[in-house]
């Protein structure tokens, strides 16, 4: 069973960057798809980012519309860990951002068999 702690959240002002981190372990993240997703107060939790298996063809990346531009999405597989480096970030970016992971990259949250516990955003203006 794959377990994943997010790490690097925290409280910057608009503007400003910062790069989260997930740490997997019980499988290497190069063999799962891997998500990013967040959840505001009050709202049901939304995809973020997402990043295929690594096949022949090598690994795909996906944004939503909201942070296109802006986040990527990226592997280190010798430290198995997945990264979102988040620049320019807005006030609408506030939320907890938690890591997932399957065997397919998708947008959708069912699709995902393995979550972290989540790391805290906060975004001044």
């Amino acid at each position: 069973q794959v377990q994943l702690v997010e790490s690097g959240g925290g409280l910057v002002q608009a503007g400003d960057s910062l790069r989260l981190s997930c740490a997997a372990s019980g499988r290497t993240v190069s063999r799962n798809a891997m998500g990013w997703f967040r959840q505001a107060p009050g709202k049901e939790r939304e995809f973020v980012a997402g990043i295929s298996t690594i096949t022949w063809s090598g690994a795909r990346t996906y944004y939503a519309d909201s942070v296109k531009g802006r986040f990527t999405i990226s592997r280190d597989n010798t430290k198995n860990t997945v990264y979102l480096q988040m620049n320019s970030l807005k006030p609408e970016d506030t939320a907890v951002y938690f890591c997932a992971g399957g065997d397919r990259a998708t947008m959708l949250r069912d699709d995902y068999d393995y979550w972290g516990q989540g790391t805290q955003v906060t975004v001044s203006s």
